[in-house]
């Protein structure tokens, strides 16, 4: 699982923007293990929601949880197979997947 976040980590705020956002939180439901990415693309001119479904691609994620994404990015997204879901709670990376888990969230 991929979560868009603005910092680090489980407790890092959520970023709602898919491509602009800073890092990526790959969390392993099954054995709980965490690794932070940094969104090499975040500060790049146009085209970044493409580039950044990469990043999610090459980390195994299955499903992605973030605010909003282009259309470009959409089709990235379901070309590679990753479910995405729309959370717009605010509060941390842990607050999003606890939403996700309850299935309380909206597919993209």
């Amino acid at each position: 699982m991929c979560i868009t976040a603005q910092a680090t980590g489980v407790d890092a705020p959520f970023e709602e923007r898919f491509g602009r956002a800073p890092y990526f939180i790959i969390l392993n439901l099954k054995t709980g293990t965490v690794e932070s990415v940094q969104n090499a693309f975040a500060q790049a001119s146009g085209g970044v929601g493409p580039r950044a479904v990469s990043i999610v691609v090459d980390h195994g994620a299955q499903y992605l949880i973030t605010g909003q994404m282009g259309g470009n990015a959409a089709e990235a997204l379901v070309a590679s197979g990753i479910k995405a879901y729309s959370y717009r709670g605010g509060g941390t990376v842990t607050d999003a997947v606890k939403a996700f888990l309850a299935g309380n969230l909206t597919a993209l």
